[in-house]
């Protein structure tokens, strides 16, 4: 494994969801000093996702960053049904473990989707394990109003035709390889492009537990976004939590199109849009603007 990659999943620990191991990274100010932050990584990577702003974060908040089953170093169970609300019980469950009742959200792509549902939650009271309390929430590039997003075809014959289960039997191979790639720098933008060390570490996470064979059923919360887009947007629309929206705007899923109809949907928008050049990995293509930008917001929140 990338030498990097060792260090990270050596730093973090396991916790059991239903008979599953989860992995988790907790660090930074000890519980109860500070302010806390719930990272929420997005599809199909894991919270090595928010590496490049982790340390800036470790100086302000006790951080807690999960991989969400199916991904990154969690489990990847085969015979089981990936959903947002199921990943949303994870994230519960995981702060109850922790004892953590009121926490700063910070959260891109799939991960828009569970703290969508996790402030639905919020907001109309039905929580799986006990109420948490959402101090601020910054979203980055995201489908959070799937009007708006525009997945990649290859996203879209994975997650909802039978191409992905056919195509699971050969994920990880050469092959599968060279079908990703394509689709993951058309996500970046025409600066930040992935290096070759870069991809192998996207390959890595992804193959870790033979992650590959579940891709595209993890993939398959696209689904969740039709079922659950009205109780979700109700909860954005009438909640006092603080939110802003970070985003790329050349993302071709959920760049500046997503952001125009953010602001058409959501009150009083806060939406701060970064370079041209930047499109759906802010953290990674533009990780000091996204903290620049993201503390700037706390520190708001907080008064300071």
């Amino acid at each position: 494994m990338d030498a990097d990659l060792e260090r990270w999943k050596a730093a973090g620990q396991y916790f059991d969801y239903l008979g599953f191991d989860i992995f988790f990274s907790v660090a930074g100010l000890p519980l109860g000093e500070g302010p806390t932050l719930l990272l929420i990584h997005g599809y199909p990577f894991s919270s090595w996702d928010w590496s490049l702003i982790w340390p800036t974060l470790l100086e302000r908040f006790t951080v807690i960053a999960p991989d969400m089953i199916g991904m990154g170093f969690s489990d990847k169970p085969v015979a089981y049904q990936y959903s947002v609300h199921d990943h949303a019980d994870m994230h519960e469950a995981l702060l109850e473990h922790l004892g953590v009742a009121q926490c700063h959200v910070l959260a891109h792509d799939l991960g828009d989707s569970v703290g969508q549902e996790l402030l639905a939650r919020h907001e109309f009271g039905d929580w799986s394990y006990r109420p948490l309390r959402f101090e601020s929430i910054t979203w980055l590039n995201g489908g959070m109003f799937n009007e708006a997003y525009t997945p990649r075809v290859m996203q879209k014959l994975m997650s909802r035709t039978p191409l992905g289960d056919i195509m699971s039997h050969v994920q990880g191979s050469v092959l599968s390889r060279k079908l990703l790639e394509p689709t993951l720098n058309e996500m970046f933008g025409p600066n930040t492009k992935p290096t070759p060390h870069m991809f192998e570490q996207f390959h890595q996470i992804l193959e870790f537990n033979d992650g590959k064979r579940v891709m595209h059923q993890v993939g398959r919360f696209l689904n969740d976004r039709y079922t659950h887009r009205n109780r979700w947007v109700r909860a954005m629309r009438q909640t006092s939590v603080p939110m802003r929206l970070i985003d790329g705007p050349i993302d071709p899923n959920s760049g500046r199109h997503m952001a125009d109809r953010y602001r058409e949907v959501i009150p009083d928008a806060d939406v701060v849009m970064l370079a041209d050049d930047i499109a759906h990995w802010p953290q990674i293509e533009a990780p000091e603007a996204v903290l620049t930008h993201f503390l700037e917001h706390v520190d708001r929140v907080l008064g300071r």
